[in-house]
């Protein structure tokens, strides 16, 4: 069945409806086509359905558990009813806590520094940068990228079993690939953390927006996630999971909010009080509508019905995966094979082509907007395309011309707004790119490939 025939099909759902979805955009070549945003796993459109609830919660703003009056009061009830909203979202246990944070990074840096003391983190090459690099105080052991995801279970396993001493241990662990969206084996990989005394946290940035996320289910003991990739505003993130270690650590910002009680010392100096809830970690006037546009994401996807939901992604990421497929120039790239599963995250790179080239034209030429570079997993990116693991290298483009060889990938990545003209446009404009090449030129500025303004149609 094809793309444009899905619609057709009854069990597939329509895509819900997303900000920009009616935005044009000018092409280099003369004219305006309707935006294709495929870039969902940097960030996701907004859901109307979001930006109507903000807006319509927009006139009550008030200081949230900070004042007396009605708006503030309601403010208050909003925020917390948010976080019993995110924790069903999330099927977190009684015990567990929902600390509100500013993203995935921050919610994986405030673990960080509740960790106890001596403690031992193991996290895969393969890891997000927001999962590989928090740990700057902890003894880490990076884990080499597994081909299968019975060999990433065999290595934490392995790495576990020799670990010296027997202390506190943590690994953290991607539900979904931001590079390839293959799913991990979060369930197996938690088994054997718990089995040899490990706790694990759940990098769910990627795999949240995509697929339903159970923290009981799954067994693990911490899940991190980001508003921005939840089909809400930016600035928004949480950490769900056990309360006892963030509970014991101290407060990850101090200031109003974190304190229960405050009192000077005879000496001069103070003594304080932190609360031991969620509030210990969320110190500050905290981001009300953020929280707010995360608890109407969460809302939005479970009552569109998050089986349908994934069922048309699924669809999308067969027909993106058999479309390159029939470009021999093409390759995906992919840990642990072709037939693995995945969410609606492809990245590929392209015989001939600098990929920084190639997303320009996606661009410029057809108003598709997709992600080039090593999608800050650079060990992953570099191990994908076969160069060497400790190669420098930078997020962005690298200074190639058009045309040469980059180490860096194309993503084009979608979700529950793409509609099908988008994923039928991309298709056609990849086939159409490596048989025809572009149609205009294009030069490297400040890291960017850029088209040339200046140079006449090809």
């Amino acid at each position: 069945m094809s793309v444009s025939t899905a619609a057709a099909d009854q069990s597939l759902c329509a895509p819900l409806p997303v900000l920009g979805e009616d935005v044009l955009v000018p092409l280099v070549t003369g004219g305006e086509v309707g935006y294709a945003a495929l870039d969902y796993a940097a960030s996701a459109p907004a859901l109307k359905r979001v930006w109507d609830d903000v807006a319509a919660y927009a006139p009550y703003y008030g200081s949230v558990h900070r004042g007396a009056g009605y708006l503030s009061q309601l403010s208050t009830d909003l925020f917390e009813s948010s976080r019993a909203t995110v924790a069903e979202f999330l099927g977190c246990r009684p015990e567990d806590q929902v600390v509100f944070t500013r993203s995935t990074t921050d919610s994986l840096n405030l673990l960080a520094a509740a960790l106890p003391a001596d403690c031992q983190v193991f996290v895969f090459e393969t890891e997000h940068h927001a999962s590989l690099l928090p740990w700057r105080d902890a003894h880490v052991t990076y884990l080499n990228a597994p081909r299968t995801p019975a060999e990433a279970v065999a290595t934490l396993e392995a790495a576990l079993a020799g670990r010296e001493p027997h202390g506190p241990a943590l690994v953290c662990v991607t539900g979904a690939s931001n590079v390839t969206g293959e799913l991990w084996p979060v369930r197996e990989l938690a088994a054997a953390a718990h089995a040899h005394g490990a706790r694990i946290v759940l990098d769910a940035a990627q795999l949240a927006p995509h697929h339903p996320v159970d923290i009981a289910e799954l067994d693990v003991d911490w899940v991190a996630f980001s508003g921005h990739k939840l089909y809400a505003p930016f600035g928004s993130g949480v950490l769900a999971g056990r309360a006892d270690w963030l509970r014991e650590a101290e407060p990850y910002l101090a200031g109003g909010g974190a304190s229960r009680t405050v009192a000077r010392r005879a000496d001069g100096g103070v003594d304080v009080e932190w609360h031991t809830t969620a509030a210990r970690h969320e110190a500050g006037s905290p981001n009300v509508i953020g929280v707010y546009s995360i608890a109407s994401a969460c809302k939005a996807l479970t009552e569109a019905g998050f089986d349908r939901l994934v069922a048309r992604e699924q669809h999308l990421v067969a027909e993106v995966l058999t479309g390159l497929a029939e470009v021999p120039e093409v390759k995906v790239l992919s840990l642990f094979g072709d037939e693995a599963p995945r969410v609606g995250v492809i990245s590929f790179v392209v015989e001939g082509w600098n990929s920084s080239h190639f997303a320009a034209a996606l661009s410029a030429e057809y108003g598709i907007g997709v992600r080039d570079g090593l999608f800050c997993a650079h060990p992953l990116v570099r191990t994908l395309l076969g160069s060497d693991p400790g190669e420098a290298g930078e997020c962005g483009a690298p200074e190639a011309e058009p045309g040469e060889r980059s180490l860096n990938a194309i993503r084009v990545s979608f979700g529950a707004g793409t509609p099908d003209e988008h994923v039928e446009r991309f298709l056609r404009a990849v086939r159409e790119l490596v048989s025809d090449g572009a149609r205009w030129k294009y030069r490297t500025e400040d890291g960017r490939c850029v088209p040339d303004r200046g140079a006449a149609q090809i």
